[in-house]
């Protein structure tokens, strides 16, 4: 079983912000869950692709993937083609770069026990740049400020600043399947700062169990948020609002309640998923039954099924073009551009209410038109 540490730089977004969670999240069972898996098969075959380009003698581990297709083959192959262009780019300025995949990282100064996986690292006089690939598809996420990359170069500062003169860092985040490549730079003296006056002081609260509950955006990835009481306290503000209709309420009752709606959404659906798995599991609770949902049909033999409607005379298939996301993964991106970017339109998207600090251009409204 692989080793996971405590304070572990992957869910340092959560524990910062709540540091008893830490403790409480160890003392549950780790569940893994198919999106995880796919992950760390697409880390396998980035490492593959990326080593190949490298010239390193390596094994294609395509065989031994759960999830692979031409979708993720597309990703890692765009992902080695990055980071080659990254180490070309360092030996403009260095004539000796170390490029290191797959590198382990203590920054154990700051964190006790700290210590994480780093997917690429390489170092040059001046410059060090932590790499980290993000197959996921359903959230976007930032280099900015992003804890997880500052502590994955706080580790690597510590193997190499003595050997390399760095002054700054340059952290960045690949994540193809969303089209984001996020890069945030700070220098090293910002980083040690963060490391020492931010990260290590929570990080012993952490540790020894101790510090406040907070519940905010970093419950998502979090084991106990279904039974947080802090989490609960959080979204049952909104009850002081007696769930009246908009009509009844001002613009600013409107906009403390859109800015916890979301939130409340998501803590609603865990606490119903994790009352049907206490159900099945034996748990009573009052007035509710666990029973069957709708089900849907499927062929038990989808070759049976063609060749006995073709004996009928019929023809049991439909001729239809590729949608765009599946022309994609046959093509891949850059062909598909070649070939389709001219006959391919993107039409504007469905207006969405979003925070002031989404960084997307405000929508053309009625009243900004007006005025």
């Amino acid at each position: 079983m692989p080793k996971h540490a405590l304070l572990s730089a992957s869910s340092s977004h959560r524990w910062l912000q709540c540091p008893p969670s830490a403790k409480l999240c160890a003392e549950e069972d780790n569940k893994s869950s198919p999106y995880a898996q796919e992950g760390t098969d697409a880390h396998s075959l980035c490492q593959f692709k990326l080593e190949q380009a490298l010239g390193i003698n390596t094994k294609d581990p395509t065989e031994n993937l759960d999830y692979y297709n031409g979708e993720m083959e597309n990703c890692a192959e765009e992902y080695a083609s990055f980071v080659i262009q990254q180490l070309a780019e360092a030996k403009r300025y260095c004539s000796d770069p170390v490029i290191l995949i797959e590198q382990h990282l203590d920054f154990s100064k700051y964190v006790e026990n700290g210590f994480g996986t780093g997917d690429c690292v390489i170092v040059a006089d001046g410059i060090l740049q932590v790499i980290d690939y993000k197959h996921g598809l359903g959230i976007l996420v930032s280099a900015e400020e992003n804890p997880q990359m500052l502590c994955y170069a706080l580790g690597a500062i510590e193997l190499f600043d003595g050997i390399y003169d760095i002054d700054t860092v340059k952290m960045t985040i690949f994540q193809p399947r969303r089209d984001n490549i996020s890069t945030y730079t700070l220098s090293k003296e910002e980083l040690i700062t963060w490391g020492n006056e931010v990260l290590s002081p929570i990080a012993k609260l952490a540790y020894a169990g101790e510090g406040e509950f907070k519940a905010g955006d970093h419950c998502q990835f979090c084991k106990i948020k279904a039974t947080c009481r802090k989490r609960a306290e959080y979204n049952l503000e909104l009850a002081k609002y007696d769930f009246e209709m908009p009509p009844n309420l001002d613009d600013t009752e409107i906009s403390v309640i859109l800015t916890k709606v979301d939130n409340l959404v998501t803590w609603v659906n865990d606490i119903k998923e994790y009352a049907l798995q206490q159900a099945l599991s034996g748990t009573k609770y009052d007035g509710f039954k666990v029973v069957e949902g709708r089900s849907t049909r499927k062929y038990t033999d989808e070759q049976a099924v063609a060749d006995a409607v073709k004996s009928a005379g019929f023809d049991p298939y439909e001729n239809k073009l590729l949608g765009i996301t599946a022309m994609t993964s046959v093509l891949g991106k850059k062909k598909f551009e070649e070939i389709l970017g001219s006959l391919v339109n993107k039409a504007p998207g469905k207006p969405t209410l979003v925070p002031e600090n989404d960084k997307r251009p405000e929508f053309n409204t009625a009243q900004i038109d007006f005025n």
